[in-house]
């Protein structure tokens, strides 16, 4: 694995998040190019920002952007010149998703459609897709939508084309 990342571009959308974050520190150890770091919580980045500036060198592997997987045009260009996505932006505490259902189909759908459009149109190497243990017998919204975000990528086999992208879920 040393290999796969090493002297990469990254973009780990919902990087400031529980998820996307703790990805971040664990791809820092696999001395990559540059790390994107893409979400739309100002405080977040923020507080990342101050927890990485202790690192020295690897600090200024770090680019913190403000955005949202929903605006498609920020989203293309954080993604300009990537290697590999992680993609780990959600909508993913339960009761709030029940209460804003429209929110989590734009967020969790829309937002890993344009994910998936984006990264074949650009030619990025590789998007891993992270997802939740609540699609497998999804009851809830939250569940249902990111099953919909798995089908997604899986499906964009289907029209792969000449396409390079490869594209997985865990």
């Amino acid at each position: 694995m040393k290999n796969i990342f090493k002297n990469k571009n990254i973009l780990v959308t919902g990087g400031t998040g529980s998820i996307g974050s703790e990805i971040v520190r664990q791809l820092l150890e696999f001395d990559p190019k540059t790390i994107r770091i893409f979400a739309r919580h100002e405080d977040r980045h923020h507080r990342l920002m101050q927890e990485f500036s202790s690192l020295g060198e690897d600090q200024k592997k770090l680019r913190f952007i403000i955005g949202d997987v929903r605006d498609r045009d920020r989203l293309k260009m954080a993604m300009d010149e990537i290697d590999i996505v992680f993609h780990a932006a959600a909508l993913k505490h339960v009761p709030i998703c029940e209460y804003n259902p429209f929110e989590v189909v734009k967020t969790n759908i829309i937002g890993t459609q344009n994910v998936i459009e984006l990264a074949r149109d650009l030619g990025i190497e590789k998007v891993i897709n992270i997802s939740t243990d609540k699609a497998v017998d999804p009851i809830g919204i939250l569940g249902v939508s990111k099953l919909v975000g798995e089908k997604l990528i899986l499906a964009s086999y289907y029209y792969q084309g000449n396409k390079i992208t490869k594209f997985s879920c865990v």
